[in-house]
């Protein structure tokens, strides 16, 4: 991870739009840290179903159904309730009164200048259509990390204008009321930097692409999966040299497998011929069986007893409400709307 190390004094917030299970990608990018960071400081997670109704007001049922879904995912991989707040977002309505104050401190031109917002109205092919929810979600998510007074955020590295923005925020609001009544948090972005690409060798891991691979997939789902798996489109025959930049195949060994050597003379065999896609394919879905068995057992024991996860839920949104109501009292006190 990015210096500077995270602390026992650090307020860890992070979570997930509930548009669909968790997949690989998120493992990779966020989970495993999340179960790390929680021995280490205090961690919030978010299920952030009212983000995802930004773009999803049309699929509201999706968006609600996946808020166990993610829950279930998080518990599967090790996130420990007793150690971490996992919280319904939703259900936290101190939020969405930050989030209307905050709104008149950020104008509509540095919204639109915002690079994370670009990126994803083009992905969503919006132009002009713009659902004033999505627009503002960087002021949404301003209030997310600034109630729970969070100083890290883990991010991706596309993610980092976020956190610049919800700084701004930050110091013009306590600029507006001469106090410090807000924190400022810094972006924690893993090592790599990078996404997990997806299993067709696109950027982007994304199950609203079809190329992703859920955490709670079958071991059939997962031998499917590395069979269609991009490797090198030259690569015709056994004998030929292959390209081992941008295969998929040996990104996802470079990431799941320990046995660095082992993929080294793979990669040195592959690159000068007589390596045949099958044989590093076999040896990847081997490493991923392994690794994803043992959390598709955990995930369907839990899902067996859907009450047991709401109640952790109800009990995780209750202890942030309490924190958010905090924050939300010191805001307008600072503000001097506190009337009675």
């Amino acid at each position: 991870m990015s210096a500077p190390a995270v602390t026992s004094n650090d307020i860890i917030l992070t979570g997930d739009r509930t548009t669909g299970p968790l997949h690989l990608g998120h493992f990779v990018g966020s989970l495993q840290n999340r179960v790390r960071l929680q021995d280490v400081c205090k961690q919030y997670l978010l299920l952030a179903d009212a983000q995802a109704l930004t773009d999803n007001m049309g699929n509201i049922a999706k968006v609600r159904d996946n808020v166990i879904q993610v829950a279930l995912d998080y518990l599967a991989v090790g996130i420990d309730p007793a150690k971490s707040t996992i919280f319904i977002q939703s259900l936290v309505p101190e939020l969405t009164e930050l989030f209307s104050y905050y709104l008149n401190l950020v104008t509509v031109a540095r919204l639109e200048r915002n690079p994370t917002i670009k990126d994803e109205i083009k992905l969503r092919g919006f132009e002009r259509d713009i659902p004033a929810g999505f627009m503002t979600y960087p002021v949404a998510q301003a209030a997310d990390i600034t109630a729970f007074k969070a100083t890290v955020v883990p991010v991706g590295a596309d993610q980092i204008p976020m956190i610049e923005q919800t700084n701004e925020v930050v110091r013009k609001f306590n600029a507006s009321v001469d106090a410090e009544i807000l924190v400022e948090c810094r972006a924690l972005v893993p090592e790599n930097g990078s996404r997990l690409p997806g299993i067709d060798g696109k950027a982007k891991m994304s199950k609203s692409l079809g190329n992703s691979l859920t955490l709670g997939a079958s071991a059939d789902e997962i031998s499917k999966a590395v069979k269609m798996m991009y490797t090198d489109p030259n690569h015709l025959r056994v004998a030929d040299p292959g390209q081992v930049e941008g295969n998929v195949v040996f990104t996802y060994l470079d990431v799941f497998d320990t046995d660095i050597e082992k993929v080294a003379e793979f990669k040195a065999h592959y690159q000068r011929g007589g390596l045949g896609d099958s044989v590093i394919k076999r040896y990847l879905e081997e490493r991923l069986q392994a690794l994803l068995e043992p959390i598709r057992t955990r995930r369907e024991a839990l899902a067996a007893d859907p009450a047991a996860v709401m109640e952790i839920l109800r009990q995780g949104t209750d202890k942030a409400r309490e924190q958010t109501a905090a924050t939300l009292d010191a805001v307008k006190r600072a503000m001097g709307i506190v009337y009675f």
